[in-house]
């Protein structure tokens, strides 16, 4: 395969296939790791509920706020960072950083403890993304990025099947009593232990970054007056593509109000409207979302460049649009089901065409940002969005179920009111965000005409 080397304007090739797609690989583990830790807890709500005392509301904000709070805001200086030194370092770090907080979740005797270990997963967290969608854009030419980052989302379902499955299994294999005795940590409830479970394999893939992944080249870098990637070249960029980016955050904000209130309450959800066992839930829920979502993942990124190769210049935002056309009805539908078995297979449509958009918000903004920016506008982007999707989704569920049908078992029309309503909204966002992208898309082929001919090698 030819190394491409046309595609770049300075002229350099890009790296081999096998060494792009070998740190695909990579960060697809990265992901699969913080999505299970992420998501662990969320196949948890009953024994933590029952243990620590706690509301649906408060577990709500266990499963978001504690983990967006500092995610989000850690994003914009670790973002800095990445767009000046070794992203491969920045990862290595933060997968290390979760890891151990993860663990510590798994020690947690109250609900403060608990809430402040999941504030530490999140600064874990927040190194992952921004990094790795740097990276990649150093790592592919433009044309084939979409597949990249799609590839890469794969993460995502992956992580989060894995999570349930994994805690499904170890609640299964630990039905038959509430806690465990262990060397060291002495007796530990069910739910800690599956914690301590989850956070080990982190460390040993933090040595396998550092080892084996190598940093990139920058390439795209746009001449500025100062040469650097300062907060008043940021405000430029946004001030220049203010309608694009507010649309598209605004688009996958609502978005991610629907998805992440799913993912959090979709197990629980089961076990009261069908009655079904968490290990069962675990193992069912987890296998949809893994082969589903996995596969909507791989399509979307094949779609979105097959649209590109097409001459689509919004072809990120086509994609998307398709995809929130089929996903709000499913959203709608799936909680309602007369019985599980009906519901799961209205999930796995309803998780393909999640998985399908998953990397879209990331390819349509990394094609109109300069390289020097990318880190940091993706950084902003998941601050807001995630902010949003994360703070907002699984607690906004939680209140309809505590506070407007006042009945747990209510849960069910919680989350399809919530996701109908949110998806909707973010499917016309999508809709007016087309025309100014494509004004942003004809902004970037100007700048990237006149960018310095130069790659930016960082050691």
């Amino acid at each position: 395969m030819k190394n491409e080397a046309s595609d770049d304007p300075s002229g350099q090739p890009w790296p081999s296939p096998f060494a792009a797609w070998y740190v695909v690989g990579v960060l697809i583990v990265a992901y699969l790791v913080a999505l299970v830790d992420r998501q662990i807890l969320t196949l948890l709500v009953q024994p933590i509920r029952r243990d620590l005392g706690l509301t649906d509301t408060q577990l709500s904000l266990l499963i978001g706020l504690a983990f967006a709070v500092l995610y989000t805001v850690a994003g914009i200086p670790i973002a800095k960072l990445a767009d000046r030194k070794p992203r491969r370092t920045i990862i290595a770090i933060g997968v290390f950083f979760w890891s151990v907080m993860t663990f510590l979740c798994g020690l947690a005797q109250n609900y403060w403890q608990l809430f402040l270990a999941r504030v530490g997963v999140g600064v874990g967290e927040a190194a992952l993304q921004p990094s790795a969608y740097s990276m990649l854009s150093d790592y592919f030419p433009p044309h084939r990025l979409g597949r990249a980052i799609g590839t890469y989302s794969i993460g995502l379902f992956l992580g989060g099947g894995l999570a349930l499955i994994v805690g499904g299994a170890v609640i299964g294999a630990l039905s038959g009593a509430d806690s465990t005795t262990l060397p060291i940590l002495g007796e530990v409830r069910n739910w800690q232990l599956a914690f301590l479970v989850v956070g080990a394999p982190g460390i040993l893939l933090t040595l396998v970054i550092m080892l084996t992944v190598k940093e990139p080249a920058r390439r795209g870098v746009a001449r500025t007056a100062s040469g650097g990637a300062g907060s008043a070249e940021l405000t430029r960029f946004f001030r220049s593509n203010f309608a694009t980016v507010s649309r598209i955050i605004a688009a996958f904000s609502f978005g991610g109000i629907a998805v992440v209130g799913y993912l959090a309450w979709i197990p629980e959800s089961l076990r009261r409207s069908f009655g079904w066992e968490m290990s069962d839930i675990g193992y069912a829920f987890g296998l949809v979302m893994a082969v589903f979502g996995t596969a909507g993942t791989l399509f979307g990124g094949w779609f979105v460049d097959r649209l590109a190769r097409q001459g689509h210049r919004d072809a990120p935002m086509r994609a998307s649009i398709i995809a929130f056309a089929f996903l709000v009805p499913a959203a709608v539908a799936a909680p309602l089901m007369p019985t599980a078995e009906a519901s799961l297979v209205v999930l796995a449509v309803l998780l393909f065409f999640i998985g399908m958009q998953q990397g879209y918000s990331p390819v349509a903004l990394q094609l109109i940002t300069p390289n020097q920016l990318r880190a940091q506008v993706i950084a902003v982007y998941f601050l807001i969005a995630q902010v949003v999707a994360l703070g907002i989704g699984p607690t906004l569920i939680a209140l309809v179920t505590d506070f407007v049908f006042r009945d747990d078992a209510a849960l069910a029309w919680s989350l399809a009111s919530v996701g109908g309503v949110a998806g909707g909204l973010g499917l016309l966002c999508l809709m007016v965000a087309r025309k100014p992208y494509l004004s942003s898309v004809a902004r970037a082929a100007d700048w990237s005409d006149a960018a310095t001919e130069t790659v930016v090698k960082i050691d």
